[in-house]
């Protein structure tokens, strides 16, 4: 069935193409079995048993297909191989639209109060919420410390040192900490934004390589896009470019090579910060696309956004535990980077003074 229906498709696309004609075909498939749902070269609304595809839109036949697994039984494994081949991968039922629904009560509030962008990067009409350790507990728990995200993130983020200290061989883990923090919400009206990679903030060069080649830590960022409500391509669906973390830096992005992530609310949205993406054009009379994002980088690399002035120590430190505080940036990227007055910051914030090796 699986065989036919594509075989179908290829040939009604070179047909078109043959003609000149752009043509919207509509694939039904059987409902698929087991937790990993490939994609053939789509843009995809992933209902596990409708894909829609757009001839016009495909891109080219050698970028990599883009994974689809079920939060339910994902193995984080597989999610990281998927991420190596592709760049991203989506994440059906990462959170429960009961949790997306009551995230979007905390921050509600916040997005009205926001005000429109001047400059090119977001469209005017798109409202942001950041600083989110601070304002919304729950928005914390579910997204930026959703389990499957963080041990993804432990994989690909944290870096194993040694050295040499004297005559002694020190080993260290410096573990991934919190990079940024979004709620965005982007009305009727707003264009594409241009497509970029979130890597640049830390003056990444990627070279042309193969997935086989690639190396487990050269990465410096991973995203996690979560939807507040529906996410289509007419409303604005996060767009990407499969593979193109694996492509050369002066290699430039093209429209007609991306992918657009459509998602049901609680839903989310694996990304690797080297690969281009953007937010797209919302081209509805009446829906708001609502999307709450967490980056992660590196624990010795400088975070995108400030938290410690973004968020107050004295609102969080009953908030959450020391692993969370941690990986907000209360902690020591080991061996002893970030100390204050040779202490760990949160023996320093609670008025310890006790002075100890580090390491």
């Amino acid at each position: 069935m699986y065989l036919i229906s594509v075989i179908s498709y290829l040939a009604a696309s070179i047909y078109a193409t043959t003609l000149g004609m752009s043509v919207g075909i509509a694939v039904h498939l059987p409902a698929v079995q087991g937790h990993i749902h490939s994609l053939f070269f789509l843009s995809y609304t992933y209902s596990l048993s409708d894909i829609i595809m757009t001839a016009s839109a495909l891109p080219s036949a050698h970028l990599p297909r883009v994974e689809v697994f079920d939060a339910g039984d994902a193995q984080v494994q597989e999610v990281v191989d998927a991420l190596i081949k592709a760049g991203g991968c989506v994440i059906k039922n990462a959170l429960s639209v009961q949790d997306v629904n009551a995230i979007e009560a905390n921050v509600r509030p916040h997005i009205e109060a926001d005000s429109p962008w001047s400059g090119k990067f977001f469209p005017a009409e798109t409202r942001r919420v950041m600083a989110m350790p601070g304002k919304s507990k729950l928005y914390m728990e579910k997204i930026v410390f959703n389990k499957l995200y963080q041990a993804v993130c432990d994989k690909l983020l944290s870096s194993e040192y040694g050295c040499w200290v004297g005559d002694e061989w020190k080993q260290s883990c410096s573990k991934p900490q919190l990079n940024n923090t979004a709620v965005l919400s982007i009305g009727p009206g707003a264009r594409d934004q241009e497509l970029h990679r979130d890597s640049m903030i830390h003056h990444c060069r990627t070279r042309k390589m193969d997935p086989s080649e690639y190396v487990v830590g050269q990465e410096t960022g991973i995203g996690f896009f979560v939807a507040g409500k529906k996410t289509t391509v007419a409303n604005g669906a996060t767009r990407f470019i499969p593979g193109s973390h694996l492509w050369d830096h002066s290699t430039p992005p093209k429209e007609d090579q991306c992918v657009y992530a459509e998602l049901d609310p609680g839903d989310g949205f694996i990304l690797l910060a080297s690969a281009f993406h953007g937010g797209s054009a919302n081209k509805t009379k009446d829906e708001e696309r609502l999307v709450y994002s967490v980056f992660m980088t590196k624990g010795y690399l400088r975070q995108e956004e400030n938290q410690y002035v973004a968020n107050k120590f004295e609102d969080l430190k009953d908030m959450y535990d020391d692993a969370a505080l941690e990986t907000i940036g209360y902690g020591l990227s080991r061996p002893f980077l970030g100390w204050i007055d040779a202490l760990p910051p949160l023996d320093w914030l609670r008025g310890s003074r006790e002075l100890k090796d580090l390491f």
